[in-house]
């Protein structure tokens, strides 16, 4: 589960160890979802092997939110802390291995952790991490055209173009496949 911390904080290694055995570790297809919107998510999932999505939908159209990929963890934040409805569904894009650790044991977990030297200010870093990335998502959807959002994306994150279908990237990015593919040909023009 929190797997991606062993090599931050190894002296921890024993914790995890401990919450092994509570974690299921699922190998499922693509396009399994793995948290609905509506529910109430229950689970920290990390991402061993493949790629996941997170998503929303507006009136009948999915609106990607972000890509998760090997070695990252991620829970619907507010309803896991807050036992409320999930306002987005995540949902395996390829062939995934995942890890479930259900949250009491990541209650548990925490609370054993919280008194180790190093791990709150690391949470929180990781915390700032993620509430930058998505202050910078939005203020990119405020300031940057569709096309520099692309290119963005392009040398910022060059794995999603690569391994994330060009629908799901134009739903990222807030524009149809065919604008996608127009913003594509021109800067192939361009070249």
């Amino acid at each position: 589960m929190l797997f991606h911390f062993k090599d931050k904080l190894p002296q921890l290694n024993h914790y995890w160890d401990k919450y092994l055995e509570f974690q299921k570790r699922i190998d499922v297809p693509a396009k399994t979802v793995l948290l609905k919107e509506g529910t109430v998510s229950g689970n920290y999932i990390f991402l061993e092997k493949g790629c996941i999505r997170a998503y929303i939908n507006n009136n009948g159209v999915e609106k990607t939110v972000q890509f998760f990929f090997e070695n990252e963890g991620l829970a619907s934040l507010e309803s896991f802390l807050e036992n409320t409805p999930s306002l987005l569904t995540v949902e395996t894009i390829e062939s995934s291995i995942v890890y479930l650790l259900p949250k009491k044991f990541v209650n548990k977990l925490m609370a054993d952790l919280g008194s180790e030297p190093g791990f709150v200010n690391m949470i929180i870093k990781m915390m700032a991490e993620r509430q930058i990335h998505y202050m910078n998502e939005f203020v990119s959807f405020i300031r940057d055209t569709p096309e520099q959002r692309y290119l963005n994306l392009l040398h910022k994150k060059p794995h999603i173009i690569q391994r994330v279908p060009q629908h799901y990237i134009a739903s990222y990015l807030g524009i149809s496949r065919v604008h996608l593919s127009r913003i594509k040909s021109a800067l192939t023009r361009k070249k």
